[in-house]
C-alpha cells in the first residue's frame, strides 16, 4: 500500500494541500502542465476519513470529485432494496464522485453510488465546479466527445425504450384483436342460425295452431314451452360420455314415436336439459298425432334459447375485453390516481391471454384487504406486462405455473409475480436491472424491460423491486407505498 505524500502540508487556513509534484505522481494528473496543476493545487484539499465512515451517499448532490491517496475504499449501490458492494480497492489514484460534472446543469448532478472508507483513508478532493470548468477549458474537443457520447446513449436508451413499449403494445393489440374476433364471430354465427330457427318456429306454430289443437291443449303446450326455456337456461353441462348416452336414449324414443330425424333433434334436446320423462308430457298435452310438430316447435324454442345464451356470452366477452383494454391503457382516466392493484393485474392478464404459452396455468393469491394506492396506473400495467412476459418466457416451452400474489404491511403494498422456470443464475442476478442487459439471443430482446420497470417503480413511485430466484421458483416482488411520499 502506498504511503501518503510526505510533501502534503496544511496551508494558512489549516487545510491540507498537495503540491504540484504530489499531484503529478497520480496517473490522472501526470500529463498536466505546471499552470494546470497549479489550479488544482489551489482548489483541491486532502480529506481524512476514519475507517467505517461514509464519504458520500448515493443520490446526494454531487459536489466533489475524489482521488484516493491512501487507504482502502469501497463503493456500493442500492439494488432491489439492498446495498450491494460493487468494488473495493486500495489502488492509489483511483477516482470517483462527480464523474459527470463536465455536462453541467443539463442533468441532475447526484452521486450515483455510495463511497465508504473501509480503513483510515486520505482522498484528494476537488470541487465539481472547478473540475467541470477545467475540463471544458483545457480539453474542449474531448469534453464535446464525452457529452455527445453521454447524451447519445441517453437518447438511444429513450428511443429503444419507446420502441420496446410499441412492440409490446403491438403484440398485446394483436392478441386483443384475436380475442375479440372469436366472440364476435360466434355472435354473428349464432345470430344467423337464430334467424333460421325463428322462421322455422313460426312455421311450426302455424301448423300447431291451425285448429288441430283446442285452447286447453294449446295452453298446456305453451306452459311446456316456458318450462323448456327455463331448463335450457339452467341445464348443467354433461360429460362427453353422458351426453352421448343421453342423445342415444332420446333418439331411440323419438324414433319409436315416429318422429322423423330424431337423432338430429336429440342433440339440441339434451343440451337443453330435456329427458324422456319430459317428452312424455308432450304426448299427453297434444296427443300422438301432433307429437312431431310439437316436438319440433319445442326444439326450436330450446335451440333459440341456447343461441341467445351464446350471443349473450359472446357480447359479454367482448364487453369484458373492451373494459380490460380501457383499464390497461387508462386512456380515459387521469395519469395519477388511486387504484386497486387487483384490477390492474386482472386487466393485464386479460390483455396477455393470447400470449400465454401452452401448458402454463395462472394462480391468483390475492389479499383482498390490500388498500387502494396512489399510482400511475398505465405505467404500473407496463411493469406487470414486463414481469409476466418474462415469466412466460422462462416457462416456455416446458410449461409451469404463474402465480400472482398480493399483500401489504404497515405502509406498503406488495405484488409478487412468481414462475416455476429454471431460475436466474446467481452470477447475472445483480445485472438484470441494468439497461441493455439481456440473456435473450441477438434481436430478440432490448434488455430494457426490467430497467424500465425499475425506473417506474423506484424513481416514479418511490417503491422497490426485489428478486429471489432458485430453480423452479423465481419471484419478483414490487413494493409500492400506500401513502404518497411528501
Amino acid at each position: 500500500m502506498t504511503e501518503p505524500a510526505e510533501t502534503a502540508a496544511p496551508d494558512d487556513a489549516g487545510a491540507v494541500r498537495l503540491t504540484a509534484e504530489d499531484l503529478r505522481t497520480l496517473f490522472l494528473f501526470e500529463s498536466l502542465n505546471d499552470e494546470q496543476l497549479a489550479r488544482f493545487v489551489e482548489s483541491g484539499r486532502v480529506e481524512c476519513h476514519k475507517g467505517g465512515t461514509t464519504v458520500y451517499r448515493e443520490g446526494e448532490p454531487a459536489t466533489c470529485f475524489y482521488v484516493l491517496l491512501h487507504g482502502t475504499i469501497a463503493m456500493t449501490r442500492r439494488i432491489q432494496g439492498d446495498e450491494v458492494e460493487v468494488t473495493r480497492t486500495e489502488q492509489r489514484g483511483v477516482y470517483s464522485g462527480a464523474m459527470q460534472a463536465y455536462v453541467g446543469d443539463r442533468i441532475g448532478q447526484n452521486y450515483s453510488s455510495t463511497l465508504h472508507a473501509v480503513t483510515d483513508s486520505e482522498l484528494f478532493t476537488l470541487p465539481a465546479t472547478v473540475l467541470a470548468a477545467s475540463l471544458r477549458e483545457w480539453f474542449p474537443m474531448a469534453t464535446h466527445l464525452l457529452e455527445g457520447m453521454f447524451f447519445g446513449m441517453r437518447a438511444n436508451q429513450t428511443i429503444i425504450g419507446e420502441r420496446e413499449r410499441l412492440l409490446a403494445l403491438g403484440s398485446l393489440s394483436a392478441g386483443l384483436t384475436h380475442e375479440l374476433n372469436n366472440p364476435a364471430a360466434a355472435a354473428v354465427r349464432a345470430t344467423a342460425v337464430l334467424r333460421e330457427r325463428v322462421t322455422g318456429m313460426r312455421h311450426k306454430l302455424a301448423m300447431i295452431a291451425d285448429g288441430r289443437l283446442d285452447g286447453s291443449r294449446l295452453h298446456d303446450l305453451v306452459e311446456l314451452q316456458e318450462d323448456a326455456v327455463k331448463r335450457a337456461a339452467s341445464a348443467p353441462p354433461l360429460s362427453a360420455l353422458a351426453t352421448a348416452d343421453a342423445e342415444d336414449e332420446l333418439g331411440d324414443w323419438l324414433d319409436d314415436h315416429d318422429v322423423t330425424g330424431g337423432w338430429e333433434l336429440a342433440a339440441t334436446l339434451v343440451a337443453g336439459g330435456i329427458d324422456i320423462e319430459w317428452l312424455e308430457q308432450i304426448t299427453g298435452a297434444v296427443g300422438g298425432e301432433n307429437l312431431e310438430a310439437a316436438v319440433r316447435w319445442l326444439t326450436y324454442t330450446i335451440e333459440t334459447e341456447l343461441l341467445m345464451g351464446e350471443i349473450d356470452d359472446a357480447v359479454t366477452r367482448v364487453s369484458t375485453l373492451v373494459a380490460a383494454a380501457k383499464q390497461y391503457s387508462q386512456l380515459d382516466r387521469a395519469p395519477y390516481q388511486t387504484v386497486n392493484v387487483h384490477d390492474l393485474l386482472d386487466a393485464t392478464l386479460t390483455m396477455m391471454q393470447a400470449k400465454t404459452p401452452e401448458g402454463v396455468r395462472t394462480v391468483k393469491e390475492y389479499d383482498r384487504t390490500v388498500p387502494p394506492i396512489p399510482a400511475y396506473a398505465a405505467e404500473l400495467n407496463q411493469v406487470w406486462t414486463n414481469l409476466i412476459d418474462n415469466a412466460f418466457g422462462a416457462m416456455s416451452p416446458q410449461g409451469g405455473t404463474l402465480t400472482l400474489r398480493t399483500g401489504h404491511d404497515a405502509d406498503r403494498v406488495f405484488v409478487e409475480i412468481a414462475d416455476t422456470g429454471p431460475g436466474i443464475p446467481a452470477e447475472i442476478r445483480p445485472r438484470i436491472f441494468e439497461p441493455f442487459f439481456t440473456t435473450k439471443a441477438v434481436g430478440e430482446g432490448t434488455g430494457l424491460g426490467l430497467d424500465i420497470s425499475y425506473r417506474i417503480v423506484v424513481n416514479k413511485h418511490h417503491g422497490d423491486i426485489r428478486v429471489e430466484s432458485s430453480p423452479g421458483d423465481t419471484r419478483f416482488r414490487v413494493l409500492l407505498p400506500i401513502v404518497p411520499p411528501v
